[in-house]
């Protein structure tokens, strides 16, 4: 038991979400296995793609990245099997061959350099669940980023702070086990783009532990936050809140009428 403990300690499944990235897919691949390897990790990189135009020359790059040695494979999501980015990493989380699973993405704005960082503390089981965060020590942007962008993570952050300890719960960069997920898989509901929060909240992550990263510049690729997904982000918050604060809504709901019939009573007698 002690060397199958060991051993799981130095197994990582790393998923990344894709939608035509095309040009990411190498340099992703080549930092995180350099950055691993040096880490004594053992790794695996799965491809969740989403078909798009860039999906056959995908399939290309991750099979001319299999001949070269490298752990990688990809499974093309067509779309009769559902799309969007929380879905994607649920499916590739169930399908990982580690125990130990990682998400991330593929624009390279979470460097792979900072996979073994972030792992640490869910392989060493210090944590239940670790966020790559740029709101603690050693943490922070790598570029300017547009002031409405800052005030809308910091007011979404505001938003998910009652649902978990975490600095960052809008990350797209984090680590858990599957024994954790399974605690709320059934649960979780595949809504918007921030799985992490769902994950953390749905699952009961605790500890949860947040490590410092650099979060960088785009390297290829458009972003895909839309009104849309910000409005999809209120859903879930909605969702959640009830997930794991039902009765207490329901009893504020319940004094609510009582305290209005109340005053309606003794306002009319």
């Amino acid at each position: 038991d002690t060397q199958a403990f060991t051993m799981a300690q130095k197994q990582l499944s790393v998923i990344v979400p894709t939608y035509n990235e095309t040009e990411n897919i190498r340099p992703l691949c080549e930092r995180l296995f350099k950055a691993t390897r040096e880490a004594n990790l053992e790794v695996e990189l799965l491809i969740m793609d989403d078909e798009s135009s860039g999906t056959p020359e995908t399939e290309r790059i991750v099979k001319a990245l299999q001949s070269e040695g490298y752990q990688a494979r990809i499974h093309v999501r067509r779309r009769g099997e559902g799309r969007g980015l929380s879905s994607a990493v649920l499916m590739g989380f169930d399908k990982a061959k580690y125990p130990n699973i990682m998400c991330m993405d593929a624009d390279l704005q979470h460097e792979p350099e900072a996979v073994p960082a972030v792992a640490d503390p869910v392989l060493n089981g210090d944590a239940e669940f670790t966020v790559g965060s740029r709101n603690v020590g050693g943490g922070g942007l790598g570029f300017d980023w547009a002031f409405h962008r800052r005030m809308i993570s910091a007011a979404a952050t505001m938003l998910a702070a009652p649902l978990t300890s975490s600095t960052d719960p809008m990350s797209g960069f984090f680590c858990t086990n599957a024994q954790v997920l399974a605690r709320g898989r059934e649960r979780c509901n595949p809504i918007g783009f921030k799985v992490g929060l769902e994950i953390m909240a749905r699952c009961r992550c605790h500890p949860v532990q947040d490590v410092g990263i650099t979060f960088r510049e785009r390297v290829a690729g458009e972003s895909k936050l839309t009104m849309k997904q910000n409005f999809q982000y209120l859903q879930q918050l909605a969702m959640l809140y009830w997930d794991r604060y039902a009765p207490l809504i329901l009893l504020l709901v319940v004094l609510s009428v009582y305290l209005l019939y109340h005053l309606a009573t003794v306002l009319l007698y």
